[in-house]
């Protein structure tokens, strides 16, 4: 009959490093009260015998699972799902596994979804969790769980929970906010049109009770309004490429439009479309500039002028803040990343008596922002 694999124990490990077993449970948790002369020769052991902690063994003890939750509106759009590989590949760094709910339908139907995704979440143990972009909205009026440790990526005005105080700072038991400067990202993105001689900028707008969307249509306007310029009506999309297009042949009929700021790439993917269809040359006639900048805006016909914002830094803030305050017990706190202007092709002068297709003032390629 086959032997089975026995698996390595913390016995296995003390017995290569020649130190207790204790010694090894505490390398583990990662108590400071080992030398780290000691703790190197531990650790070698441990990758030495490949040694593997038992994560049920060791919430036994330290009453964490070393597993964090990610709440999202959903999955579909590009910004939620970026942000879902920064947080898993952050949290994989630091040893956490992480248990992903959706809202999806739930919340057309359940009368506070945000609450049902804690009470998952809480169902399979995790210590704490990251609320995305779309759901923040709902995070409000929502009650955070005084055991659940929580991190909101992008919220709106007055979702700081009772761990903020009216100027930001932290006061006490409450949730983190990590999230990027989305207004002034299209603050700079408006102006950066503006310079080019466009005397009306036109904003493709992402959907209603987004953070994100709220914000980058602030900071669009803000610019307008700083700069004496008309403020046009913004039309409103779903994140979508093919929302995009719908409204952009909308955009495209007009030749009053001749700048184009869009919340968002695929948005402006599907506007670049509609503006070919209707034989309308970019940037000749009309500038586009978007914002995320995705891994293929340098691919789109032409080249999308575009707000970058990091992702994978957003992701790794989040995580970093959650298990420091899963870990430590650090108070709640506030970040704000800074967002770039990506200079590229989309993006022309407009002369008084027709369209340039380049030339004008410019901003740098990766200029920050916020």
């Amino acid at each position: 009959m086959a032997s089975t694999a026995r698996r390595v124990s913390m016995a296995d490990v003390a017995a290569r490093a020649g130190v207790s077993g204790q010694t090894v449970s505490r390398v583990v948790n990662a108590s400071p009260r080992v030398d780290p002369v000691t703790r190197a020769r531990v650790e070698h052991a441990m990758a030495e015998l490949d040694y593997r902690p038992h994560r049920a063994a060791r919430a036994l003890r330290t009453g964490r699972t070393q597993t964090i939750g990610l709440v999202a509106a959903t999955l579909a759009t590009i910004g939620n799902s970026r942000m879902l590989q920064a947080v898993a590949d952050a949290a994989a760094a630091r040893g956490y596994s992480l248990v992903v709910v959706t809202l999806g339908r739930t919340a057309d139907v359940e009368a506070d979804p945000i609450a049902a995704a804690f009470e998952r979440l809480r169902d399979q143990g995790v210590d704490g969790a990251i609320v995305l972009n779309e759901a923040t909205a709902l995070m409000h009026d929502a009650s955070v769980p005084a055991d659940l440790r929580l991190v909101v990526v992008d919220a709106p005005d007055g979702a700081r929970g009772p761990g903020f105080d009216g100027a930001g700072g932290a006061r006490g038991p409450g949730f983190s906010i990590v999230q990027t400067d989305h207004a002034a990202g299209a603050r700079v993105a408006t102006e950066h049109l503006l310079s080019l001689g466009h005397t009306a900028v036109h904003h493709l707008a992402g959907p209603a009770r987004s953070f994100s969307a709220d914000e980058r249509e602030r900071g669009w306007r803000a610019a307008l309004v700083a700069a004496g310029a008309a403020v046009p009506e913004p039309v409103r999309g779903d994140w979508t490429a093919a929302s995009g297009h719908r409204l952009g042949q909308r955009l495209a009929a007009d030749p009053a439009v001749t700048a184009v700021f869009a919340a968002n790439d695929q948005m402006a993917l599907g506007l670049l479309r509609a503006l070919a269809d209707a034989g309308r040359r970019v940037p000749e006639e009309v500038s586009v500039v978007g914002f995320d900048d995705v891994a293929d805006a340098a691919q789109y016909r032409p080249p999308l002028t575009t707000v970058r914002q990091d992702f994978d830094a957003l992701g790794a803030r989040a995580v970093e803040v959650l298990v420091s305050g899963i870990e430590r017990g650090a108070a709640p706190v506030s970040y704000t990343l800074p967002a770039q202007l990506v200079v590229r092709d989309s993006a022309g002068a407009r002369r008084a008596e027709g369209f340039a297709p380049s030339g004008g003032p410019s901003a740098p390629e990766g200029t920050s922002v916020g």
